[in-house]
């Protein structure tokens, strides 16, 4: 499906809630899958990812009545199989399709190693291309056995097994999915499972597991996590935060649209998360953080929704960096609202290997926004765009070639020279979500109309995006 997207003739103004945190979503489909007892969810994102989730969850046996709540989100309850642990398919060998989802794919590895079943997980064209080995060579040292393909893609069988050993997990590369499915193998192992990166990744599995009963150690130093098992979940109730990854897409919006200034409310301030919005202060962008709360604890999820008057109300406490030890207990994700205003005169900066763990999801988003800054903005250790659902780095590059963009890239590296003023063009998304957002936001300072090729991507993780942006005044898209 094509969508057009023209130069906004307005700045982008209001309150806006975005949808629930992808990572945070699946994760609390998942364990509350696996828990004993009844778990009641609300704010979860009504994604295609997530579907795939929630799909796979039921075929291995969970009971989900989880059903849309009229705010664009999920809500209800998962009754999970604890202590009898998840049921193969029945028929087609245990078939389990995780659609694009390499989420769904990599943390059902890491659930389903320490159970005796056999599962084949398989998935869409762009999904069963993804390297899967970086999640199977692990696991298979702790003794679960797996069958794929010769490249090590998807279809795999994942043959499982109570007698898991404990192991320490070194990764070459710092990935929050392994990490997950590790330590989710490592609750049916007798002993301690422990897990160091070289950078500090996406934490979301280390916050959750603790409210599900489940002690999670973590050594931020030293890039570390570790559980002590054999041991299981309990069920919780459990509200999703707003997503920072689709945030930093609306975010980009109001800092590339003159006079814009909105409000994201109830996003996940997680400072594994916070990136983006650090990148772009740098950058002179005016973001501002302020907390309020923790998911879980009642006062999460209750900013508005729609047009309004953007708030001016708690602000200056900055944006949650990497290394913060303030914050929620390991039980709560940290919650509340940025506040961003367009600010003129962007200038270069660089984005560097050591904080791409907390961005590489929006580094389309910040390229575009290179396109308006002074200077040359670089970004270094980016291979991982390479398998995505597209080679995001490649199309990145390509895109933004076409608007008119002075563009240089390597095999994991990016160099973005600006100001430019981007032309009209037709855009592939190439079945990439983050792509398909990224070319929709060119359309608001294109000379002209950008054309998005394939713009039902955005069902992955955004499916109101366009919707949301003409809540914020936006009036310049069509479809067809």
């Amino acid at each position: 499906m094509d969508r057009t997207f023209t130069r906004a003739e307005r700045a982008l103004t209001g309150t806006l809630r975005v949808p629930g945190d992808k990572s945070i979503s699946h994760r609390a489909v998942l364990f509350a899958a696996m828990a004993e007892g009844t778990s009641r969810l609300s704010g979860v994102l009504d994604s295609a990812d997530v579907r795939a989730t929630i799909t796979a969850v039921s075929a291995l046996g969970a009971s989900v009545k989880l059903v849309p709540d009229g705010r664009g989100a999920l809500a209800g309850t998962i009754t999970g199989w604890g202590a009898s642990g998840p049921q193969a398919p029945i028929g087609d060998d245990g078939l389990i399709d995780c659609g694009n989802s390499g989420t769904t794919a990599r943390l059902l590895m890491g659930a389903l190693a320490g159970w005796p079943v056999r599962v084949t997980l398989t998935g869409d064209a762009s999904l069963t291309r993804r390297p899967m080995r970086r999640v199977t060579e692990p696991l298979s040292q702790v003794g679960a056995q797996f069958v794929a393909s010769e490249s090590g893609t998807l279809p795999v069988t994942v043959v499982g097994t109570e007698r898991l050993k404990v192991t320490e997990n070194v990764l070459p590369v710092a990935s929050a999915q392994v990490k997950s499915a590790l330590i989710l193998a490592g609750l049916r192992a007798h002993g301690r499972t422990r897990v160091t990166e070289p950078a500090a990744s996406r934490n979301h599995t280390e916050l959750m597991l603790p409210a599900f009963g489940v002690p999670v150690g973590t050594d931020e130093a030293r890039h570390d996590a570790w559980v002590d098992g054999p041991t299981s979940l309990q069920a919780i109730d459990i509200d999703i935060p707003g997503d920072p990854s689709s945030a930093a897409f609306m975010a980009a919006a109001a800092l590339l649209v003159p006079s814009s200034e909105i409000r994201l409310a109830g996003i996940s301030l997680n400072p594994t998360r916070m990136g983006f919005f650090r990148a772009v202060r740098r950058m002179g962008a005016h973001v501002v953080a302020a907390g309020r709360g923790a998911a879980g604890d009642g006062t999460a999820g209750q900013g508005a929704t729609g047009c309004g008057a953007v708030g001016h109300g708690a602000a200056g406490q900055g944006i949650p960096d990497g290394h913060s030890t303030s914050g929620p207990t390991a039980a709560a994700e940290p919650v509340g609202d940025v506040h961003v205003t367009w600010s003129l005169g962007l200038h270069a900066t660089e984005i560097t290997p050591a904080e791409v763990p907390s961005l590489v999801d929006e580094i389309p988003a910040l390229a575009l926004l290179a396109t308006q800054a002074v200077g040359t903005t670089r970004f270094t250790g980016i291979g991982e765009l390479r398998v995505k659902e597209s080679d995001r780095l490649t199309a990145i590059a390509e895109a933004l070639t076409v608007l008119g963009a002075q563009v240089k890239v390597g095999e994991d590296w990016l160099e973005v020279t600006g100001p430019c003023a981007p032309r009209a063009c037709r855009l592939d998304a190439l079945g990439d979500h983050r792509l398909a957002m990224c070319w929709a936001l060119a359309g608001l300072i294109a000379d002209g109309s950008v054309t998005v090729a394939g713009y039902e991507a955005v069902e992955t993780s955004y499916p109101t995006f366009a919707d949301d942006l003409g809540a914020l005044g936006y009036c310049g898209s069509q479809a067809g």
